[in-house]
């Protein structure tokens, strides 16, 4: 169960005032799965814009996804992508989601929030639909999709150190038009970093985004 729950955009939760300050930390997201057995797939993308001056990113390698160059091993032998100050882990990509009685998150990221470079002020975690042509089963129906057809968004935050939950945002609007959703941001104040619930929909998916921080 989460310790810590928020439930609207705008709320703040302190991560290093959590378990004495957390260091290693995992986030996790969830979907789940197109219950029509024909799909389209359901194909969702986290990536992370470490974002500097000015609300860019300080360089190519300070933008997480899952075509990043940079590549890293985690503890747990995967290959990831990984910023260029070895911080944050990209996910692994998972293509269709999870279903209702599975458990664990469908992608997640890993982070240290001690590496983060000296430029980084915040770090905005997107989740956005995989479409046609660059889906796996190039299916012209994703063209279609908007987070008002995907259920059971959330994004949580665990200590990596012992995998308990520190906190839990479940996505509760209602995005029809939407392909691209920026759930929320990890940003510093002084020595500290805390997390804002942001549930900011905007439409262009992943290249929105990028054009927009970089």
């Amino acid at each position: 169960m989460a310790r810590f729950n928020l439930s609207k955009s705008g709320e703040r939760f302190n991560l290093s005032k959590s378990d004495g300050g957390l260091v290693n930390v995992r986030i996790g997201l969830g979907w789940q799965a197109n219950e029509d057995p024909n799909g389209p797939n359901f194909d969702l993308d986290v990536s992370a814009f470490m974002i500097g001056n000015g609300f860019k990113i300080p360089d190519d390698g300070f933008f997480v996804f899952y075509g990043s160059d940079n590549k890293g091993t985690d503890n747990e032998g995967n290959l990831r992508p990984l910023s260029q100050d070895g911080a944050l882990f990209g996910a692994v990509d998972e293509r269709e989601g999870g279903d209702d009685d599975e458990e664990g998150d469908t992608e997640d990221m890993i982070l240290n929030l001690t590496k983060v470079d000296n430029r980084v002020e915040q770090i905005i975690i997107a989740v956005t639909i995989c479409k046609y042509p660059h889906d796996d089963k190039r299916d012209r129906r994703t063209l279609a999709l908007n987070f008002g057809m995907v259920e059971g968004c959330y994004l949580r935050i665990a200590n990596e150190k012992n995998g308990e939950e520190i906190m839990r945002y479940t996505l509760s609007e209602s995005f029809k038009n939407e392909d691209a959703v920026e759930f929320g941001r990890l940003y510093r104040i002084g020595s500290e970093w805390e997390f804002e619930a942001l549930g900011r929909g905007s439409q262009g998916s992943l290249p929105a985004l990028i054009e927009q921080y970089t």
